[in-house]
């Protein structure tokens, strides 16, 4: 019999959430303040469960390693939000929502789960634009769409290219308000390093300030984890540097279990990688693909050429540049999911036609001369200009795309020093986002009793694949809409608990071995740098658990983690100080994560001997370089529960995706 319950609620899949919420326990609102949860994370996820908590009664206490919520990673999301407001008239609804979601994660998510995202998708809207979030909108005033890969509607709301800045300022607004209340002490630059657990259930968090070094304890009835995904095990990714997977991680090794690792977004329109020095990437936002056109040169002597600098990409007639998505997948064209665009790019620049010069000869072009023309060219008619001239069809053009657009262009430029106006884009695919995650049932509760799970850290609404502009929409839809109820449910039988204490054997075992870890990175004495091993592990991973991955690249890939691992248990140095500000030691706590988890994430890919969606396996490719997905053994979340320091003994157990709502096919955008 499995371990797993997903407590995915009987009847019909548009009633499942009401019927829920309808039989839920209730914490009453004069009993609310009698309860502590702790949320960890204050981007979209953690910031709009912990404001609305607050707002309810509970007291919380937020926790973020950054100086201010404000500078959650949350910030970075540029494109947009999904949501099945319809608003466009073009055939959108919440099944269609639901639909696309599942197709777009090739059939690898739970059905329950994405029903209820997008159900509850237009009431985001409504919340956030009574926060004041800047949405973009149309003449009339109407709230304007646009659309994202993967879907044939325009249901993707936007403020600009800063859309992710925008909400999590809404987010952070209304935890502002409680804060000034004191229902909110929030614990700036302090990081989780442990879960403490008291008779099976999670009751508080031992943290470090990291500004002073202390070690602390803090109690409460519920712990909720929001700390984002762990793209950075690659190293060079599109995650801000701080990004990680501790606070999942420390949980996972506490008996949370952890699904789907190998489930990782590569996102196709990242700026090049240009050196070995360098130590992220920066992406160019998916709402691009709305307007720009992705090609390579169709003859591979001009990508030659454009490598050595001996000719400009403006300079190749429309006739010798290979558009190759709207080739493959004319239904589609630019606006195939994230994995299908990213594996297409990998192949051109595989078969010789890259066009940036650097050391993989790694990148294709983004261009926005045809939108430029076309979007002139109305404007002109609406401005009763007769007989424009070609100046006064880009001007007019290059202002619309200005307007929608601008921040991102100007960004671009800045990094690369290229008019994107003028020279395409350059683009290659990177790690972006991750799918898999800290298995948690309907509730979003993971396998430890009282541990909540939301936003990016777990794993439940996104398959194989996410669909653009829905890690926006997951985090608020779970903070503002889900985790409210769900939480209630399990607090109900908590109003007689009182005061968590923290001078307890639980809590006293924690601390010890937080401790015992800081003093081990502290007195090592090793000769390389905490960088040196992250480095070697994102090498690994990107070539062995990537865009294409093999069963013996995926087993070399294991066994030179190991080799990584001890390495970095026996050599590493952490220089300065214990007690005080010390990056270098907040980095080596994460990276000793990363090094387990990369692990894992490697055994999990080895597993599922099928290719679908972010999860390509060279072995099991169509003809045509398409994933082939096995239904009949793989239909399954891999959940993975830790046996001990031996990542290769963890234990896999199976969640059934059953489909009873929707018929499984093969993925086609063609």
């Amino acid at each position: 019999m499995s371990k797993l319950d997903s407590k995915i609620p009987a009847g019909p899949l548009a009633d499942k959430w009401k019927n829920h919420k309808d039989h839920m326990n209730l914490v009453s609102p004069n009993n609310r303040d009698k309860i502590d949860i702790i949320v960890v994370g204050t981007g979209l996820a953690g910031g709009s469960a912990a404001a609305t908590l607050a707002e309810q009664g509970y007291n919380v206490k937020a926790f973020c390693y950054q100086d201010s919520p404000r500078r959650a990673h949350s910030i970075a999301a540029q494109g947009g939000i999904n949501a099945a407001k319809n608003y466009q008239g073009d055939g959108d609804s919440t099944y269609r929502l639901f639909y696309d979601t599942i197709k777009g994660g090739d059939y690898r998510s739970r059905e329950a789960n994405v029903y209820r995202l997008a159900e509850v998708s237009a009431s985001i809207i409504d919340q956030c634009v009574a926060q004041g979030v800047p949405f973009g909108r149309e003449y009339g005033g109407q709230l304007d769409n646009r659309s994202f890969g993967g879907v044939q509607v325009k249901r993707t709301f936007y403020a600009k290219g800063q859309t992710g800045q925008q909400l999590l300022l809404g987010a952070y607004s209304a935890m502002s308000r409680q804060i000034g209340k004191g229902r909110i002490k929030m614990h700036n630059r302090h990081e989780m390093l442990d879960l403490v657990i008291v008779d099976g259930k999670a009751r508080g968090i031992i943290a470090r300030n990291l500004v002073t070094g202390e070690i602390e304890r803090h109690s409460a009835h519920a712990v909720v984890v929001a700390s984002g995904g762990y793209g950075n095990v690659y190293f060079l990714s599109t995650n801000a540097m701080g990004s990680n997977v501790s606070a999942a991680w420390k949980i996972h090794k506490k008996g949370a279990y952890f699904a789907n690792p190998c489930y990782v977004q590569i996102h196709p329109t990242c700026i090049p990688v240009h050196g070995v020095a360098q130590s992220k990437l920066t992406l160019m936002s998916e709402s691009l693909r709305n307007s720009g056109r992705i090609w390579v040169p169709k003859n591979i002597e001009d990508a030659v050429a454009i490598r050595e600098g001996k000719l400009k990409a403006e300079s190749i007639a429309p006739e010798n540049r290979d558009y190759y998505l709207e080739r493959r997948y004319p239904a589609f064209g630019n606006l195939v999911p994230r994995d299908v665009a990213s594996r297409a790019a990998k192949e051109r620049c595989d078969a010789g036609f890259g066009i940036e010069n650097n050391d993989t000869q790694e990148g294709v072009y983004l261009d926005f001369s045809t939108e430029i023309q076309k979007k002139g060219k109305e404007a002109a008619i609406e401005k009763n200009v007769h007989n424009p001239t070609e100046q006064q069809i880009y001007d007019l053009g290059k202002a619309w795309i200005e307007e929608k657009y601008g921040n991102l262009f100007v960004m671009y430029e800045k990094i690369t020093a290229d008019n994107p106006y003028v020279t395409p884009m350059k683009i290659y695919p990177a790690v972006h986002y991750t799918m898999g995650g800290v298995w948690v049932d309907y509730n979003l509760q993971s396998t430890i009793p009282g541990c909540f799970v939301i936003g990016e850290a777990n794993f439940s609404d996104h398959g194989a694949n996410r669909l653009g502009a829905s890690a926006l929409m997951q985090g608020l839809a779970d903070g503002y809409f889900v985790l409210p109820y769900t939480i209630a449910d399990y607090l109900a039988a908590d109003i007689r608990t009182g005061a968590i204490a923290t001078n307890t054997p639980a809590f006293d075992a924690a601390e010890k071995e937080i401790q015992d870890k800081v003093n081990f990175f502290m007195t090592n004495n090793g000769s390389k740098t905490v960088d040196y091993f992250h480095k070697k592990l994102g090498h690994i991973m990107w070539n062995k658990v990537g865009m294409g991955r093999t069963p013996e690249g995926l087993q070399e890939a294991i066994n030179e983690i190991e080799e990584v691992k001890k390495q970095f248990w026996a050599d590493v140095k952490v220089p300065g100080e214990a007690n005080g500000m010390n990056m270098e030691l907040e980095k080596a706590f994460r990276v000793a994560d990363f090094l387990e988890l990369g692990q894992l994430m490697a055994k999990d890919a080895l597993a599922r001997k099928e290719s679908c969606g972010g999860h390509f396996r060279w072995d099991h490719a169509t003809p045509e370089g398409e994933a082939e997905r096995d239904d009949e053994n793989f239909k399954y979340v891999a959940v993975w529960e830790y046996q001990g320091d031996d990542i290769n003994q963890e234990t896999m157990h199976k969640e059934d995706l059953i489909y009873e709502n929707i018929e499984v096919k093969t993925r086609s955008y063609k």
